[in-house]
């Protein structure tokens, strides 16, 4: 009774609100779940022909439903693809063009169409690139994008699908009675694949351990399916990747670089009481169709976007003609490079870039022959079509200018400082050496001497390189030596880094020598680069109390811990500082404090311990 009362309630929004799709005799579907997987090629899920697949979940979906043959992302970038999958518009619409770029607030947002629709709209996402800060958050009622802390404090940039997966449920449990749009967004097949720290693992090839982080973001689809319960047969699945991911395919590792369909192409099923079962749609989709296409589904009004509604192909109509559009500007914002813009239409496929690139899919379906130089009408008007949507400046759009997000994004592998240099640029054919050693390295895939040799080759190659000169910095300052790391480190801060990290890393080893003045500058340096860093905070604390002023140190460490109170570092150097000022009490407290937050096997219990039971 309940379930034919809301499905009635679609019916009449959508004849009140705007045109839909469907026939009111169609059945709508009463709620939506969406769920992205990053990172995920499409040639390495079973439904899509791979035979070492491991995709249960994924395949039994695309049976129930339909599976598009050819969909492909707008951008090879997380933030830039899931804008546009979530506002329907290509990048030059809704503002994103890297991740850091928050979207135009204007821009208006599936989860807003269908929150004013009466749904209760939820999302949980699982990396930095989707903070709630760069704006997918608008129209979510809920939005789970806290990060874990290690133990010294630091936030991370991901976190396991498990514990993404293990937040939503709950929300769907109070929700799955009411119409629902809950997103679920999972990272784990995004580099680095596994744990490459692990000899045993790390000697084993990179797609294998990519397959099985697919295969365990497949088992948490199955979980959010399972706990549909009822509420599955009347509930819009849609189940796809922001991008796809390169291993040496035209000469790139990972993604973000090219606009070769090795990074474009992505799964796209989609499941539903009013979707055929086992069907196969071979026409060409984009990402932007998703959020007009649920639209329809769900009997709300017409959503407006740059995407089409597919219902009718999905129901076997033909595709109407047009062409789909697809861009990188990560080789400008990253290197000062070329940007690449992408349009495909008609089996062609055409890449703005300095040398210019044209594709006969059919003949070509790799992108192996340019045929710019044969066709060069066709190739004409295809550049006049991508002007029309683009051009390669961003005039006065940059990624984020918060240190913070900066230095995230950058650890993940994405941005790495380069920035628009101005001038003529290069094609990022022409560096793609260059750009397959960096994204080794922000891979997270080496490891000890090959990691080392590898910054080396870069700065070899690009002395400047602010990310190279930092990660060898450290690299060093892990070997245990800091005369040998302070120079990249300060190489880094003379690129004008927006980071801390150079500055804590100097420090480190200023302070270790009890040079405390000069650990002190460096750290006010590190706070100015990038205030409210609770670490930079509670460092300071650190130098000030070991160098006998523990009174002056206390503010410095409160503050860090006001910011981060799970950073245990702070916390027990702040216990210190009591101690030496003779407040055993206080120092007492938060000896006791920290035990309390500690897990139980945490190393640093016994330490803490002793401290303990010098101040009892």
């Amino acid at each position: 009774m309940l379930r034919g009362l809301i499905l009635l309630i679609a019916v009449l929004v959508a004849a009140c609100g705007g045109r839909a799709t469907q026939s009111a005799e169609t059945p709508h579907a009463a709620s939506v779940l969406l769920i992205t997987i990053d990172t995920l090629r499409a040639d390495h899920v079973g439904a899509y022909g791979y035979a070492r697949a491991r995709t249960p979940a994924l395949d039994a979906l695309a049976r129930r439903g339909v599976r598009f043959e050819h969909a492909y992302a707008t951008a090879p970038i997380t933030l830039v693809s899931h804008a546009s999958l979530l506002t329907g518009l290509y990048p030059p619409g809704h503002g994103s063009r890297h991740n850091g770029m928050r979207i135009d607030l204007k821009v208006q947002t599936l989860a807003e169409h269908l929150q004013r629709a009466g749904f209760a709209t939820g999302a949980f996402v699982a990396a930095f690139p989707l903070d709630r800060r760069f704006g997918l958050v608008k129209g979510f009622r809920d939005y789970g994008d806290e990060m874990p802390r290690d133990l010294s404090g630091h936030v991370a940039n991901e976190r396991p699908g498990q514990a993404v997966v293990d937040e939503a449920l709950p929300w769907l449990e109070r929700h799955r009675q009411e119409r629902f749009f809950l997103w679920i967004h999972l990272f784990e097949p995004h580099a680095p694949y596994g744990n490459p720290e692990d000899p045993a693992q790390a000697r084993r090839p990179a797609e294998d351990r990519y397959d099985d982080e697919v295969a365990e973001a497949d088992r948490q689809i199955q979980r959010v399916i399972d706990a549909l319960g009822p509420a599955r047969e009347s509930t819009l699945i849609v189940a796809a990747a922001d991008h796809g991911e390169a291993f040496g395919e035209h000469g790139e590792i990972g993604h973000s670089l090219f606009t070769y369909d090795t990074t474009l192409r992505v799964p796209l099923i989609v499941a539903g009481p009013a979707i055929p079962e086992g069907h196969v749609v071979d026409a060409p989709v984009s990402l932007v169709d998703v959020a007009p296409t649920i639209a329809a589904q769900t009997g709300t009004p017409a959503f407006d976007a740059d995407g089409i509604d597919v219902t009718a192909v999905i129901n076997g109509a033909a595709i109407p003609s047009r062409a789909l559009y697809a861009e990188s500007f990560a080789p400008l914002l990253d290197f000062g490079w070329s940007p690449l813009r992408t349009l495909r239409a008609g089996g062609w496929k055409y890449i703005a870039a300095p040398k210019p690139e044209l594709y006969e899919l059919s003949a070509d379906p790799g992108e192996t022959h340019n045929v710019v130089e044969t066709e060069r009408s066709r190739a004409a008007q295809m550049a006049d079509r991508v002007q029309a949507i683009s051009s390669d400046r961003l005039a006065d759009a940059r990624a984020s200018s918060d240190p913070e997000a900066v230095r995230r994004l950058q650890s993940l592998g994405y941005v790495s400082g380069g920035g628009d240099r101005g001038g003529s640029r290069p094609d990022p054919k022409d560096r793609r050496d260059l750009a397959a050693a960096i994204a080794k390295v922000t891979s997270g895939e080496l490891q000890g001497n090959a990691l080392e040799r590898a910054l080396r080759d870069i700065l070899r190659q690009d002395p400047g390189n602010p990310q190279a000169n930092l990660r060898l910095g450290y690299v060093l300052l892990d070997n245990g030596s800091c005369e040998a790391a302070e120079p990249y480190l300060q190489a880094a801060i003379d690129a004008h880094l927006p980071s801390a990290d150079p500055y804590l890393g100097i420090a480190g080893c200023q302070a270790d020598a009890r040079r405390f003045a000069a650990a002190e500058r460096t750290l006010r340096e590190a706070d100015r680069v990038e205030p409210d860093n609770p670490v930079v905070a509670a460092n300071l604390g650190i130098v000030l109390s070991d160098s006998g002023r523990p009174a002056d140190g206390l503010p410095y460490l409160q503050r860090a811990l006001t910011l981060a109170p799970d950073l245990h570092q702070a916390r027990f150097s702040l216990a210190i500082a009591y101690a030496r000022l003779g407040r055993r009490a206080d120092a007492r407290a938060e000896a006791q404090r920290l035990l309390d937050r500690l897990p139980k096997d945490a190393p640093q219990r016994p330490e803490v311990e002793r401290l303990l039971t010098s101040v009892r």
